[in-house]
């Protein structure tokens, strides 16, 4: 597991510290700003992880909350130290959903529905390079290549043969049938998501058609949940400009409840690979014709 190294989760839990410390004092974060004189954003940013976060804002925190405890704001000063380290997607230059990467990176588990592609970790390298290439039509071939190396490099969490990421994939019928690619890539693509469906910590579920209405409608999303019990779940919902993180237990509930109804709707295991091997041989009866 990377979660030794993980900046993108040690922000995470020393963002929920400095949470705690600002509620048992009873203050809200306008107040906070107005001590220190930065903006409300700020402060939420730096307790929900999304910002990194310097040992001088750590010090002046601890200083309006009245820490006494000099271990406390040495810990706290060390996470924060630890926090700026990069994470291997640093390597890769400016990636946009890098505070993903993190947490999926070190998430034990991953719930997803998927409602116009194959899920990113189930992709093939060609149907990645066709699919991002259409997806960013202003995109050159140098941050093309860059995406998939780190969809790739991504993928690993799949192969880690100690600690795989366990993920539950649902997939919308119409994944299946948009050509990304060309015939030929379409059916090595679905070969595939059928072979990987076969490792016992990888699950995929197709939702056909005929289903008709059902609580994805809305979109694509996804429920990361973490081996440490004291880092909270995070539905990610992907976006054009922004990604959104919700974190709130309620709002995981809401979505872990609709991803439920999306599971039991779904076809079952085996049902899900004899159709995706059917949809595969329409592709390669295409050919031949």
């Amino acid at each position: 597991m990377a979660s030794n190294v993980n900046p993108t989760v040690r922000r995470r839990r020393l963002g929920q510290e400095l949470r705690r410390l600002r509620e048992l004092k009873g203050m809200t974060a306008e107040e906070v700003a107005e001590r220190l004189l930065v903006s409300q954003s700020k402060i939420s940013r730096l307790e929900n992880g999304r910002r990194s976060i310097s040992q001088r804002d750590v010090r002046d925190l601890c200083g309006v909350y009245e820490v006494e405890d000099h271990r406390i704001v040495d810990s706290l000063m060390q996470m924060a130290k630890d926090s700026r380290q990069q994470g291997w997607w640093h390597a890769f230059g400016d990636i946009p959903y890098s505070v993903y990467i993190g947490l999926e990176t070190d998430a034990a588990s991953l719930r997803v529905y998927e409602p116009q592609v194959v899920p990113g970790l189930l992709q093939t390298r060609q149907y990645a390079e066709a699919l991002i290439a259409g997806a960013l039509p202003e995109s050159g071939t140098t941050d093309i290549e860059k995406r998939v190396s780190v969809r790739l490099r991504r993928q690993e969490r799949i192969r880690d043969a100690e600690h795989p990421l366990r993920m539950w994939a649902v997939i919308d019928e119409a994944a299946l049938r948009r050509q990304v690619g060309g015939r030929q890539l379409m059916r090595e693509q679905l070969e595939h998501l059928v072979e990987l469906s076969q490792r016992p910590h990888v699950t995929v579920q197709v939702l056909p058609f005929e289903m008709g209405a059902h609580p994805g409608v809305n979109g694509q999303y996804a429920i990361l949940e973490f081996p440490d019990t004291s880092d909270s779940s995070v539905v990610y919902i992907e976006g054009v400009t922004s990604d959104l993180y919700l974190e709130k237990a309620n709002d995981v509930q809401k979505y872990s409840v609709m991803y439920e109804h999306l599971r039991a709707q779904a076809l079952n295991v085996e049902q899900t690979r004899q159709f995706i091997a059917s949809i595969a041989k329409e592709y390669t009866q295409g050919d031949a014709a």
